[in-house]
């Protein structure tokens, strides 16, 4: 059974928080792991590289998990969620938990979640790709999801941040009782919908987090 817990320094349980390892050329052997189907024909004039995603940042008493594809070029860098300032991950967020998580310093973000239940990972264990983009990413490997959600027994809801993250995660997480799953727009800028249409919609997360 695995360990769902926001990790003390110098400790490094199976689901834990950590940084993220560096953008090398990775191939995962987990097992169990899904693969995702690689496009017929697909040819590259750029080299490929294969990146590895985050541990998980979730607690035991997490209540809403949002799970996005993999992280970016930014967001491998410098170790970080969400990285890119471009990415409208942590506005959004912060309009959901009222909190201005945007200015804040990263560890302080992380703290932010952990006291409001909120838990992140990313659907995609590795997966090559040349850029940031998500239309970019191939031979994806996905996370075991299922048996990090089976840890989570105040989880009221899963929503995935895109349309890549759905596509993957849907086909892994089996309908459970009293566990939302939603689609949400994604908070990238490659996402071009207007900040308040995309609130509007990341706004539903705050039914996970109310009594």
């Amino acid at each position: 059974m695995f360990s769902a817990v926001v990790t003390e320094r110098g400790s490094k349980p199976p689901f834990s928080v950590e940084r993220a390892p560096r953008p090398d050329s990775v191939r995962g052997q987990g097992a169990g792991n899904i693969v995702a189907p690689v496009r017929a024909g697909y040819r590259s004039a750029m080299s490929a590289v294969r990146h590895a995603s985050f541990a998980p940042h979730v607690a035991p008493d997490t209540r809403l998990l949002i799970l996005g594809s993999l992280p970016g070029v930014r967001s491998l860098a410098e170790r970080q969620y969400y990285a890119h300032p471009t990415n409208q991950f942590w506005r959004l967020l912060g309009d959901v938990v009222d909190r201005p998580l945007a200015s804040m310093p990263y560890d302080d973000r992380l703290a932010a979640l952990r006291t409001a239940r909120v838990g992140l990972w990313d659907v995609i264990r590795t997966a090559e790709r040349q850029t940031s983009s998500d239309s970019l990413i191939r031979e994806a490997e996905a996370h075991d999801l299922a048996s990090l959600v089976a840890t989570l027994p105040d989880l009221r809801m899963i929503a995935f941040n895109g349309g890549k993250a759905a596509a993957i995660g849907r086909r892994q997480l089996q309908a459970r009782k009293g566990t939302e799953i939603i689609d949400l727009p994604s908070s990238s800028a490659a996402n071009t919908e207007r900040y308040a249409g995309k609130l509007e919609r990341w706004l539903r997360l705050r039914k996970a987090l109310t009594d």
